[in-house]
């Protein structure tokens, strides 16, 4: 069963976050169609374990200028630095190691775009000093607000950006009623049309409550409702955002993914350590390839929507990865000391490098076609 409503707030870099606790039956990770590593072996990228390597991180995090306060936990004063290296072993096969220089070849002339909460930033964070560690001495420029950001590299015609979006559909402000989640409706779309690879996401603010929470009414139809289940409200949103997608995307013009569901550590009971407190001190990874806690039932909705998709997003299903990384958050080096503990973003350099090279693979693994030279 998952427990929502369970609260850790902070701010990290100008953006909320919001923790989520979930607990249950053991982590069986489920494999299917839109999971799957697309090799002709049908290996599941997602299925696997932390090992140790030592030629990682793939860039020195005091190399990378994009980081910002909340993600640089080395900076922090984080005294460790095992964390930094480990990469993420699929079971039945290996991922392609991430050649930022051959991205931008065959990516030249394209764009990325992010759209999401502040997991998306991390990604997106990640992937900027990812490409700027291949080719630091090419000319480039970057933006950012807390709306979003941008970053290009001129020598490349290519960029990367993001835009904040933590819900994918609509909230409209009524001067009687208040803040309107309206769970079909999307009117910000015409903002991610043009580009070459979507990257998209949303969970974490499904579960914020009391003076967290950044809507008063849900709406369906003409229908107000002042509360309702949330993992509902999620299904109904994604069917609504999976409905646009394939209405208004050409799958031969772009990529569509969607950044699976983040996981959170703040209940050590969930990994076997009872009388942990949240992520703090968390030095090692969950070993091996199973996570003693729960499910979350946003993952299932997830992958439910994507399955009926006409066609289907590409799912990066970070779920697992994620859950046995609870060393790898900031915890109390975010920049503000043990008032702020983050154990729902993660260090950078780290996990979300994962997550981009999986982006990697699944845009140019040998038997995908899609940006191949």
């Amino acid at each position: 069963m998952a427990l929502w409503g369970c609260l850790i707030l902070g701010q990290v870099a100008g953006l909320l976050f919001l923790p989520v606790i979930a607990c249950g039956e053991v982590h069986i990770h489920q494999v299917d169609h839109h999971t799957k590593m697309m090799e002709s072996d049908g290996c599941d990228w997602f299925l696997g374990s932390w090992v140790h390597d030592y030629s990682y991180p793939l860039y020195d995090a005091s190399d990378c200028p994009f980081i910002g306060t909340g993600f640089g936990c080395l900076k922090n004063g984080r005294p460790d630095e095992d964390y930094l290296k480990y990469r993420w072993q699929p079971s039945q096969c290996d991922l392609p190691r991430f050649n930022g220089k051959e991205f931008l070849e065959r990516f030249r002339g394209k764009r990325i775009l992010f759209v999401g909460d502040s997991l998306s930033f991390n990604q997106w964070k990640s992937l900027t000093c990812m490409l700027h560690s291949a080719v630091p001495s090419s000319n480039y420029t970057f933006t950012e607000t807390k709306a979003g950001g941008t970053f290009s590299f001129q020598e490349y015609a290519s960029s990367v950006t993001i835009k904040k979006n933590g819900f994918l559909v609509d909230v409209v402000v009524d001067e009687k009623i208040g803040r309107i989640l309206k769970l079909d409706s999307i009117s910000s779309g015409d903002q991610w049309l043009g580009f070459d690879v979507l990257v998209f996401n949303s969970f974490h603010w499904w579960t914020h409550t009391g003076r967290y929470r950044t809507w008063d009414y849900f709406q369906v139809g003409d229908e107000l409702i002042k509360e309702m289940d949330r993992v509902e409200a999620y299904k109904i949103a994604m069917a609504t955002w999976a409905k646009w997608v394939d209405e208004n995307i050409d799958p031969s013009k772009t990529r569509v993914f969607f950044q699976g569901v983040s996981a959170v550590h703040v209940m050590g009971s969930e990994w076997g350590e009872p009388g942990a407190k949240q992520c703090i001190g968390q030095t090692e990874p969950v070993k091996g390839s199973v996570y003693p806690g729960g499910r979350l039932p946003a993952e299932d909705a997830l992958r439910s929507i994507i399955r009926g998709m006409k066609n289907p997003a590409f799912l990066l299903d970070i779920t697992l990865l994620t859950q046995l990384r609870k060393d790898g958050h900031p915890s109390v080096y975010a920049g503000q000391g043990k008032a702020l503990v983050d154990c729902s973003h993660w260090c950078l350099a780290g996990v979300p490098d994962s997550w981009n090279e999986l982006l990697y693979a699944a845009l140019f693994g040998e038997a995908n076609r899609f940006l191949r030279s």
